[in-house]
């Protein structure tokens, strides 16, 4: 009985510690990207985390420069939703918040920034960064100004001066922040933004106030998955470009080698992921079609002798295939010219390159087998009246001739029948033109 009693009261002391020993800590996130689909991902599973670890806090240490629209407010609906108090933090020296960043720091329940950071510029660009229509260009600002009121006034920071940030596209310093009410704190480090934020009431989003205690508090860090680490690479648009291209290449190359087997599976698996790429991007499919013409254009440079013109259209099919692709609204979310070029020319070369070897390779006259063998001079074994044997090529051959030819004498063959050659005399060829198998 004493046993069970002992038991039930270590079960009950756990039942009781252990959850309060979970909610101890801070779980942080690391979001160093351009926002799009994944890191939307990332930080919705990191508030389920929180949420359901009972953490006091989820720090998401931020530095981008922008990104898409869509993922920008799902992102902040998530965090006005969060149960869990949200802390953005915008570090470190150097980095910034801005566009769509900004928004996701204004949506924070705290909202952070070390020494030497700026956020801002948040005014709505058109994919591709070109002129809008006026009327439209005003609807964008008006939506992405409604949008950002519609939650900043409920954190207790400036409306106004959020809002100049959308339509004027100001950006702003760390302590011109402070200063402006965008942000709650100033703080070196991570250890120092905690401390201060200790004890401090904050707002949440539905209107009520509570008081954080996280000094002393365990850092949890909360890293992606595997999965969503190669997802997000794979979402650089220069990398997704490179796959693309590298895929095309290695899918002509399993064409003109069929069972090769290697550059078949290399590239559906390069053309897939950068595929699975462009479906989360903004993509302009026309540009895709750029680059597979640049393709086309290498095979005709190729086959048809245009001294480099088919080559280099096809070449820069791919560059402007290249910089049109992503119809982002920022440069950072578009292929840069560098790496279009660098991609293109090398492509060209090699893709020409080998075209040209597949051509010339289908072109040739076949080396092998009897036909070979016509034309070619032998010497007389046996007398052919009409038949006899023949040595030809290193071999001896059943042959016929028209006329009589004696031992010794030199031949030439006119046909093959079968394992049967057709010959005729040659009196102007020798023997050793026999012997060594000359060919005319």
């Amino acid at each position: 009985m004493t046993s069970r009693r002992f038991a039930f009261l270590v079960g009950l002391v756990a039942a009781l510690v252990i959850p309060a020993m979970a909610s101890a800590d801070v779980l942080k996130i690391v979001v160093d990207d351009i926002i799009h689909p994944i890191t939307e991902e990332y930080i919705e599973r990191a508030l389920e985390e929180a949420k359901a670890s009972k953490a006091d806090a989820l720090l998401i240490e931020l530095r981008t420069p922008g990104g898409l629209d869509t993922s920008t407010r799902k992102i902040v609906e998530r965090m006005l939703a969060s149960p869990v108090p949200v802390v953005v933090y915008v570090t470190p020296s150097g980095s910034r918040a801005a566009s769509a960043g900004f928004f996701i720091l204004q949506a924070a329940d705290v909202a952070a920034m070390a020494p030497g950071t700026n956020t801002g510029a948040a005014h709505p660009v058109l994919m591709g960064g070109k002129d809008i229509d006026e009327n439209l260009k005003k609807k964008m600002e008006n939506d992405a100004a409604a949008f950002m009121r519609s939650y900043v006034s409920k954190r207790g920071r400036n409306v106004e001066v959020a809002e100049s940030a959308v339509r004027e596209s100001k950006s702003f310093t760390e302590q011109e922040a402070l200063k402006e009410g965008l942000i709650d704190y100033v703080a070196d480090n991570e250890q120092s933004l905690l401390e201060q934020l200790s004890g401090k009431p904050i707002r949440r989003f539905d209107g009520s106030t509570i008081t954080l205690e996280l000094k002393g508090d365990p850092v949890r860090p909360f890293e992606m998955t595997l999965r969503q680490r190669i997802l997000a690479y794979i979402m650089d648009p220069n990398v997704a470009y490179l796959l693309f291209s590298l895929g095309m290449l290695a899918l002509y190359a399993e064409f003109n080698n069929p069972g090769a087997i290697l550059p078949g599976v290399v590239g559906v698996i390069c053309v897939l992921l950068a595929l699975f790429a462009f479906n989360i991007l903004p993509t302009r499919y026309a540009a895709l079609l750029l680059i597979v013409a640049a393709f086309v254009l290498f095979a005709l440079e190729a086959k048809f002798t245009s001294h480099g013109v088919l080559g280099a259209g096809g070449v820069l099919c791919m560059v402007l295939g290249g910089l049109m692709l992503i119809d982002a609204p920022i440069p950072e979310m578009r292929v840069r010219l560098w790496t279009a070029l660098a991609v293109a020319v090398p492509m060209g070369v090699i893709s020409v390159f080998l075209m040209t070897l597949a051509f010339r390779a289908q072109m040739a006259k076949t080396a092998v087998g009897p036909e070979t063998l016509v034309g070619a001079v032998g010497i007389v074994r046996t007398p052919l009246a009409p038949s006899g044997k023949v040595f030809v090529q290193g071999e001896l051959w059943n042959a016929v001739s028209s006329t009589a030819v004696a031992v010794g004498e030199a031949v030439r063959v006119r046909k093959v029948e079968g394992l049967v050659l057709e010959v005729e005399p040659a009196p102007g060829a020798s023997a050793s033109q026999g012997s060594h198998a000359s060919s005319a």
